[in-house]
């Protein structure tokens, strides 16, 4: 730290501008609890209209993995906007 400066010295000084901040929205879910939200939405809306013919996003089972290794990519059988 420095000796604090008297006022003759800091007006010496260059001003300096300083960027303004950027701030995110704050939202109720994360986005990763949106994305999951939304797959279950399109989960259960195919499975009511009987185009259910797929693996679950949430069949853990499908999903196991060594601890060693990334999770296994899911890959949905439509394109969701998420993605885009």
């Amino acid at each position: 730290m420095s000796a604090p400066l008297s006022p003759e010295e800091a007006a010496k000084l260059p001003k300096q501008e300083y960027k303004p901040a950027i701030k995110k929205p704050r939202r109720l879910f994360t986005s990763e609890y949106a994305k999951e939200l939304k797959i279950l939405i399109h989960e259960v809306l195919d499975e009511r209209e009987g185009n259910f013919h797929y693996t679950s996003y949430f069949d853990c089972e499908q999903y196991k993995h060594p601890v060693t290794e990334e999770e296994p990519d899911y890959t949905p059988h439509y394109t969701p906007s998420y993605y885009q």
